[in-house]
């Protein structure tokens, strides 16, 4: 006996004491037998198959218009064999055999009442098995999902001021709608762990970005933009190229980017200006290492760079991996 249960393909049944060898159509997710075929099935004559069916209908048991089927057979005529002619043919369904072979007494019918109770044992366990990974993916995607709207929530809440600001938090939720496919088709898709740029990354050490800081403190009336509070800064910075047993723990230029942009984030290694300094650092990396263009655009906007990093410094320490996926996905994308 095989059990190949894909749609289309042929089913063969064997009889325990292999008297009857039975090819079986599978549609629609059923088998399909005719009455001819069910007789040889269980053991007895057509019209024995006939009058149970006619008992099963009239009995209300099932619905005839349900369990029947027409289907075209090819079939073989002529003198020699050598022609072929299509032929209506009435099946019935795996509902229709079943309960048949319950109301047929004989050997035959034990046999196969007992394959299709542990056929169809086999459907069910598979079945929840697949379905409980399904549901399994699903949730988390819809945890993914749940975490970033909620992240957006407080971001709106606690730091978008004008109406400037909100159009550019909608602005990348509407990215991720269309080139992420994250608000649409969610249970397919995941977001992305692991970037596409695979070389060396360029060390860029940590008085090159206090140049660029310096640099910005023009723009800021704050006196105590850019001050440094402690060294955490330096250990942000040069987190990002660490190796663990010969090899690095940020394999991909993506990667290295969005722990880079995280860390300077939520570290707050300043008095005033980190997210303005992270994003800056941020760029600076893409940049030197040949990353931030391509085809003569940036891969990132002002207003994603934006929306990034703000959901960064309103995340929780929990939602850190979330937060990095994202960004992976946009510099992905």
């Amino acid at each position: 006996m095989e059990n190949d249960f894909q749609k289309g393909e042929i089913v063969i049944y064997t009889s325990e004491d292999g008297s009857v060898s039975l090819d079986t159509k599978l549609e629609n997710d059923t088998i399909w037998l005719t009455q001819k075929q069910m007789a040889e099935l269980f053991g007895v004559k057509t019209p024995a198959i006939s009058k149970h069916l006619k008992n099963i209908f009239s009995e209300g048991e099932l619905k005839e218009e349900v369990v029947i089927s027409i289907l075209e057979t090819t079939t073989k005529h002529g003198a020699m064999k050598d022609k072929t002619q299509i032929k209506s043919t009435q099946f019935y369904n795996l509902d229709a055999i079943i309960s048949v072979g319950y109301r047929v007494n004989s050997s035959r019918a034990t046999q196969f009442r007992i394959w299709a109770t542990n056929t169809l044992r086999e459907f069910i366990t598979k079945g929840y098995a697949i379905n409980e990974k399904m549901l399994k993916s699903k949730q988390e995607q819809i945890q993914i999902l749940q975490s970033t709207l909620n992240l957006l929530t407080r971001s709106i809440e606690n730091q978008i001021e004008t109406v400037d600001d909100a159009q550019n938090v909608a602005k990348i939720l509407d990215n991720f709608a269309k080139g992420l496919n994250l608000l649409d088709n969610f249970d397919h898709k995941t977001l992305d762990s692991k970037g596409f740029t695979e070389k060396e990354a360029i060390i860029i050490p940590e008085q090159e970005y206090l140049e660029i800081i310096d640099k910005m403190k023009s723009d800021f009336a704050s006196d105590v933009f850019g001050n440094p509070k402690d060294g955490s800064f330096a250990s942000s910075i040069n987190q990002i190229y660490q190796t663990f047993d010969g090899k690095d723990c940020y394999p991909t230029l993506e990667e290295k980017a969005a722990t880079l942009l995280y860390l300077i984030t939520k570290n707050h290694s300043f008095s005033d200006g980190n997210k303005r300094i992270a994003a800056s650092c941020f760029l600076y990396f893409l940049d030197k290492n040949n990353m931030l263009y391509k085809n003569g655009l940036p891969i990132i906007d002002a207003s994603a760079l934006f929306a990034l990093t703000l959901l960064i410094a309103e995340s929780k320490p929990e939602e850190m991996d979330i937060m990095k996926q994202i960004v992976i996905s946009v510099l992905n994308k």
